[in-house]
């Protein structure tokens, strides 16, 4: 008897939506916190020459 095969991923699909709308929100919290981090490193680099 032939059997079904089960990719990677194709046994347990989610809706597009929502993994679409997650994957948006965690290149957005890799956006913010790359920006937070350049900005902090930026700070720093300014306190260290000013003084």
């Amino acid at each position: 008897m032939p059997r079904k095969v089960a990719l990677a991923g194709v046994a347990r699909q989610e809706p597009k939506s929502v993994s679409s709308i997650a994957c948006l929100a965690f290149v957005a919290a890799l956006a913010v916190a790359f920006w937070a981090g350049a900005l902090w490193f930026g700070n720093l680099l300014i306190q260290l020459f000013a003084a």
